[in-house]
């Protein structure tokens, strides 16, 4: 097959539009690189049928409880099972790896730890490949077979090539995975290579990756799977609907989430502001957004005034959050504004800590997730958040996507050589290594009996 530039296939879905976030253009089919046509941001999908005649709220909450029940491949993902606040296509049509239906946890040590009633943690690291963008990449790449590609490409920092190149081999198609060369976990990187990607390091960030990719597509039949492609964020809109269903349609005070990329962000902050239009909910939580402080690129430009993105270079050990250019960083202002949220950043000893203190709940969770409680100890500090409200944190990937940090932090090593290295004598406490002993019954007494007066 040529990649000619003019060979590409496109989709003029009838059920729903793209509208810029910026000029507001509606158009019933998207370019290439989804930005719009007359002002070049980004776009989002929109429900015109909406206006006229909106879904009635408790149908529809009945028929998505009753579809837990069924066996069909739509009603057994997390995701599909919300169809109707989705883009519409035939379910023969829909790749699917069982995605959502994620778990909604208590964590009561870190609850008493900073003097609340309650803090819940909605875990997305137990989707299919072991993160969030599963719940996005399920749209995506069912509207990219629908439209008849045979490949599919994104940047990425690990966990999205992961996903897309799961969904790609499950709908069956190719997949071209861009990620910086040495600047990724490897774990991430295996599952890519497992799943048939076609995968190239770039002597660059992931900024330039996304840059580079955006060129392509724009030459060849490649459609792009990263979080500005519209459909990515519909998906992961359900995030939000199945949290909010597992409250019983009372939502939160405040929901809580990394920030990279910040289409995550963003796809949340338009389900909630979705769901109270629709009468679903009767108020929005308030979101918030965490960031790493070697990648604050939104944390910057929120300061500023929110108007003009202020990037940065990244330095974080917390690689799914390590951008610091992000590309939706507008709809992240745009959430954090309809909802009153905040966003703060968070020092890397912080995100160790909080990464141990999670783990100490039987939960574990990549680094990138681990912000969240960190960021929520610092809007306690300040008073955004009240320790009697509900709280639920968006742990967004699995602590196997990155288990280098986990075992570097344990055995005392993560901070070694960096800046960071007295003050890291602090999380000492935290700290389990593994203790290398003769193979002696005695020997293993004697460490029991010393962790027992521990």
């Amino acid at each position: 097959m040529g990649f000619s530039s003019t060979s590409v296939p496109a989709v003029h879905p009838a059920d729903f539009q793209f509208r810029c976030i910026a000029c507001g253009h509606l158009s019933d089919s998207a370019s290439r690189d989804f930005r719009c046509a007359a002002c070049r941001d980004l776009l989002e999908i929109t429900y015109p049928a909406w206006k006229q005649r909106k879904p009635e709220p408790e149908p529809l909450t009945s028929l998505w409880r009753n579809r837990r029940t069924l066996m069909n491949d739509a009603d057994l993902s997390g995701v599909w099972r919300f169809r109707e606040l989705l883009p519409a296509v035939d379910e023969a049509q829909i790749v699917t790896l069982r995605e959502g239906n994620t778990p909604l946890y208590r964590l009561p040590r870190c609850a008493r730890s900073l003097g609340m009633p309650q803090l819940l943690a909605k875990h997305q690291g137990m989707n299919p490949t072991g993160s969030f963008k599963d719940t996005g990449m399920t749209v995506a790449a069912t509207f990219a077979r629908r439209a008849g590609f045979h490949w599919v490409a994104c940047a990425s920092t690990g966990n999205t090539s992961a996903s897309m190149a799961a969904y790609a081999a499950r709908g069956g198609m190719r997949s071209l995975v861009l990620v910086p060369e040495g600047k990724i976990s490897w774990s991430k990187l295996s599952q890519a290579l497992d799943y048939g990607a076609l995968t190239c390091q770039l002597r660059t960030d992931f900024d330039g990756c996304l840059g580079l990719l955006q060129q392509l597509v724009l030459r060849a039949p490649v459609y792009q799977l990263n979080s500005i492609n519209p459909f990515r964020l519909e998906g992961q809109k359900t995030i939000a609907l199945e949290l909010l269903e597992q409250l019983e349609w009372e939502p939160p005070n405040h929901i809580i989430v990394p920030g990279g990329n910040l289409g995550n962000s963003s796809a949340i902050g338009k389900a909630l502001v979705e769901t109270r239009d629709l009468g679903l909910i009767s108020q929005l939580p308030k979101l918030s957004v965490i960031q790493a402080a070697g990648a604050n690129a939104l944390a910057r430009t929120v300061r500023e005034g929110g108007k003009r993105l202020v990037a940065v270079q990244p330095d974080t050990r917390a690689t799914a959050i390590r951008i610091g250019s992000p590309a939706s960083w507008k709809k992240a202002v745009q959430a954090l504004e309809a909802t009153g949220g905040a966003c703060e950043e968070v020092s890397e000893i912080e995100i160790a800590q909080a990464k141990a203190e999670i783990g100490a709940e039987g939960i574990g969770c990549e680094p990138a997730s681990a912000v969240t409680l960190a960021g929520l100890k610092r809007l306690l500090k300040r008073g955004f958040v009240k320790p009697a409200e509900t709280v639920v944190l968006v742990l967004t990937g699995h602590s196997l996507k990155d288990p280098d940090y986990t075992i570097d932090f344990h055995r005392g090593e993560l901070f070694r050589g960096t800046a960071d290295e007295s003050a890291a004598t602090a999380l000492g406490p935290l700290r389990h290594p593994p203790i290398v002993l003769d193979a002696m019954l005695d020997a293993v007494l004697r460490v029991l009996d010393q962790a027992e007066k521990s």
